[in-house]
């Protein structure tokens, strides 16, 4: 019995090693400055299990937590991960963590955002404070880039479902900078990548409880066009990677077939792969078919440049 202990112990101090050296370590985003747009208020975050997923409700301090490869393998890529969670919750693990070990495999630096819940009670404007969390993660990893070995001109953005929909709003509004951002730093992301995103606020193919969640119950038309990228996509929108599932009934693939079709208008670069199943909400694995949408991803990216050393 001792014996069984000590060795599940030795397991176990191992299993929480190995998480530990892959999860370099977590930031806030802001580090000791004023988070922008803020109502001062008590921290009410809540982390739960919910179906295997971890779910993080009530962001009102928003982190940075940073994956490096190992320096063997580091190509100067890096990619801002923004999780799913309807702008309700965050799936921090399903759609953050383990998609950014993926990514060191590659050689690619990755940083998971935990961005801000939309909130009247905790921000003056809770419709740009996602936006804010992204620009200032793309701000803090370019103005890191020494420090972290990354190329400034290979910075990408990532998302998952509403995460895709911040992801391709960082992409299409960086033009103006809803955070200070004293030393100019470009703001726009070089590449995108889009899995089963939420994009439009069309009723014929919207997720409306993301625009809810994020615009509130009654949003002008003005706010429904102006966060609905497809129609944001002008030639300087970067290179994007699309992937969604034809029987998604939670978010429409026509959500990123009206991007995509906005890309190639543009002449943006871009790849769109649509599974006949999946569902929404798969993550890193469509269980309905044995190709892997990584595997996907990486070619593209290697075939745009953005794995060579």
């Amino acid at each position: 019995m001792k014996y069984g202990v000590y060795f599940f112990g030795l397991f176990l101090l191992f299993a929480l090693n190995g998480v530990t050296q892959s999860k370099l370590m977590e930031i806030p985003l802001y580090g000791d400055k004023q988070i922008p747009n803020d109502i001062q208020g008590t921290d009410e975050e809540k982390s739960e299990i919910s179906g295997n997923i971890q779910r993080i409700s009530n962001i009102r301090k928003p982190t940075l937590t940073i994956f490096l490869p190992d320096k063997t393998k580091a190509n100067g890529t890096a990619v801002i991960i923004c999780p799913g969670g309807g702008y309700g919750i965050v799936a921090i693990d399903h759609e953050g963590y383990k998609v950014a070990k993926k990514f060191n495999d590659m050689g690619v630096a990755a940083f998971v955002l935990k961005y801000r819940i939309p909130n009247k009670k905790n921000q003056q404007d809770p419709s740009i404070a996602p936006l804010q969390d992204a620009q200032q993660a793309i701000l803090t990893v370019r103005s890191n880039a020494g420090k972290w070995q990354i190329d400034p001109a290979k910075v990408g953005i990532m998302g998952f479902s509403a995460g895709g929909h911040l992801a391709s709003t960082a992409g299409t509004h960086f033009t103006k900078a809803e955070i200070d951002n004293p030393g100019n730093i470009n703001l726009r992301p070089d590449f995108m990548m889009l899995i089963y995103p939420v994009i439009s606020a069309e009723k014929n193919i919207t997720h409306a409880g993301s625009f809810k969640n994020l615009l509130g119950e009654n949003p002008t038309v003005e706010q429904l066009n102006e966060f609905s990228n497809e129609k944001q996509i002008t030639p300087q929108t970067p290179p994007s990677f699309l992937v969604h599932a034809s029987d998604d009934n939670g978010v429409s693939p026509e959500n990123s077939i009206v991007f995509y079709e906005g890309l190639l208008k543009n002449k943006i670069p871009a790849e769109l792969h649509i599974y006949q199943n999946g569902g929404h909400g798969f993550g890193m694995h469509n269980r309905t078919t044995k190709d892997e949408w990584m595997d996907r991803c990486m070619n593209w990216m290697a075939a745009n440049g953005w794995l060579k050393k």
